[in-house]
C-alpha cells in the first residue's frame, strides 16, 4: 500500500526529537508522504524546514485556534512568506475550538478570517480544526467567511448533517485514529455515507493514536491501521482504500501533484 498522512505534527520537537526516525518507520509501512501542520509561526517554520530536508514532507502553515491569543495581524506577513514556499500545500490549521479556552471565540474568528483571506489571495486550500463548534464554523463558512478554493476538515467529528454541510462546501473529511475505536460506530456510519473521493487519512501524530496502541504516542507509521479501519467502514479493501485516499490527497492539495513519485510516474 502507498499512503499519504495528510496531517501530522513531526514539527513538535518535544514529541518527535528524531523526526527522521519517524519518517523512516513511516516509509517502511508504506507512507510515501507526510503533511506536517503548523500551529503558530514557529511550528510553521519547523514544518517548512522539515519539508526542505525531506522529499516526501510537505507543510501546512498558520495559527491553530488554540494559539489565536498569541496571533497578531503583523504575524500574517511571516505566514504569507511560508505559504509561498513550493512545498507549502495549504494554510492551517485554523478554525474554532470551544472545548478549550486558550483563546476567545472572537480571537479565533479574527485569526481564522485573516488566514482564510490569505488562502483566497494565494489560491491555497485551508485545513480546518474544529472542536465542539461545528455549527458555528459551518454557518460562518456558508455565509460571509472568505472562500478558499478547497476546505479540508481535519479529524472530522461532527454529526451526519454537519458532514453533509461540509461536503456541500466542497470539503474533504479527515479520518484519524478514532475510526479504529470500539465505540466509534456512529463515526463509521457517517463515513459510510461520504463519497469515497472526499475522504482523507491522517494520524494527527502524536495525538489520537489508533487501536491497539491507544495510550501511546502516535506516529505516521501507524497510518495503515486507520486505512484498514476506514476501508472496513466504507466497504473497501485496505489496498483500494489506500489508493483512493492517496488520489484524494493529490486532488485536495494540488501542490502535491508536482511530486512525480506520488503519482507513481517517476
Amino acid at each position: 500500500m502507498r499512503m499519504i498522512d495528510t496531517h501530522c505534527h513531526l514539527n513538535f520537537p518535544e514529541h518527535f526529537p528524531d523526526p527522521e526516525g519517524a519518517l523512516h518507520r513511516a516509509s517502511e509501512n508504506g507512507v510515501v508522504a507526510c503533511i506536517v501542520v503548523g500551529c503558530d509561526a514557529e511550528s510553521s517554520r519547523r514544518a517548512i524546514e522539515l519539508a526542505n530536508r525531506h522529499e516526501g514532507v510537505f507543510a501546512v502553515v498558520g495559527y491553530h485556534p488554540n494559539y489565536a491569543a498569541s496571533y497578531e495581524r503583523s504575524r500574517l506577513k511571516e505566514i504569507r512568506e511560508f505559504a509561498r514556499h513550493p512545498k507549502a500545500v495549504a494554510i492551517g490549521e485554523v478554525g474554532l475550538d470551544y472545548h478549550w479556552d486558550y483563546a476567545t471565540p472572537e480571537q479565533q474568528r479574527q485569526c481564522t478570517f485573516d488566514h482564510l483571506a490569505l488562502a483566497a489571495e494565494l489560491g491555497l486550500p485551508v485545513v480546518f480544526h474544529c472542536r465542539e463548534a461545528w455549527d458555528d464554523l459551518l454557518s460562518w463558512l456558508e455565509t460571509d467567511a472568505p472562500k478558499p478554493p478547497t476546505m479540508i476538515f481535519h479529524c472530522f467529528s461532527g454529526d451526519a448533517d454537519q458532514a453533509q454541510r461540509a461536503l456541500a462546501l466542497g470539503g474533504y473529511l479527515g479520518v484519524d485514529g478514532p475510526v479504529t475505536y470500539k465505540k466509534a460506530d456512529g463515526l463509521r456510519a457517517i463515513l459510510a455515507g461520504v463519497p469515497r473521493d472526499r475522504l482523507l487519512v491522517e494520524t494527527d501524530s502524536p495525538y489520537l493514536t489508533p487501536h491497539p496502541y491507544r495510550g501511546k504516542p502516535n506516529e505516521p507509521a501507524l497510518l495503515p491501521l486507520i486505512v484498514r479501519a476506514l476501508g472496513d467502514a466504507i466497504g473497501m479493501g485496505a489496498a483500494e482504500t489506500a489508493d483512493q485516499t492517496l488520489r484524494n490527497a493529490l486532488a485536495a492539495f494540488p501542490k502535491l501533484q508536482g511530486c512525480m513519485s506520488l503519482r507513481g510516474e517517476g
